[in-house]
């Protein structure tokens, strides 16, 4: 097995690991964060309802700079949206990466905004 190939393994496993313990319901959604190369997305779910409160991406935008500042946009631009759908606290999935550098950056952003988690 190539090195790639045992790193998304890896990062399969960590995921299903947290989302077999992380649900978000009506009180506490789940804000679930996906970070690729080029765009950072951000999403608050309803897992009971499996419904998509809010949504943020910055696919389709004309956002410049590092993956980092793009991640800061992205958190201020979700927890602005959770605060219109009246939603304070949510519960983070990580989606099998590890909190450091660019989720770590999206985290503090959404936090400063008053985004609870």
């Amino acid at each position: 097995m190539s090195n790639l190939t045992q790193k998304l393994v890896n990062l399969k496993l960590r995921k299903n690991r947290i989302r077999s313990k992380v649900s978000g319901t009506a009180e506490r959604p789940r804000l679930s964060v996906s970070i690729s190369n080029k765009h950072v997305s951000a999403q608050i779910i309803d897992d009971v309802k499996q419904v998509t409160l809010a949504a943020s991406t910055t696919v389709g935008t004309k956002q410049t700079g590092s993956i980092t500042e793009q991640a800061i946009f992205i958190g201020t631009d979700i927890a602005k949206k959770a605060k219109k759908a009246k939603i304070n606290s949510v519960v983070f999935d990580r989606n099998g990466r590890l909190y450091a550098g660019r989720l770590s950056a999206f985290a503090e952003a959404a936090r400063k905004e008053g985004l609870g988690f």
